[in-house]
């Protein structure tokens, strides 16, 4: 939306397209990284929000967020 696409339509992209990388990493049994090197290219659009996810610690934050919830998770199951 940040760059004029109605609603719908952002979410309709951004939903078709992590469907899409999933069902390319599960039907080949390939890492994400293989994938995202297949797609990019020097100096092009995707390296570009690439870079911007990395420059916001999007990785660690995932990282951590999962952590947090199996934490959660475990205190949980024994209590």
């Amino acid at each position: 939306m940040k760059v004029g696409l109605p609603r719908d339509v952002a979410t309709l992209l951004a939903a078709q397209t992590t469907m899409g990388a999933a069902r390319v990493v599960l039907e080949t049994g390939d890492h994400p990284a293989l994938l995202k090197d297949a797609v990019t290219t020097p100096a092009g659009c995707t390296i570009d929000g690439i870079m911007e996810l990395e420059e916001g610690k999007l990785r660690v934050t995932l990282i951590k967020a999962v952590v947090k919830a199996v934490q959660r998770a475990k205190e949980l199951a024994f209590s």
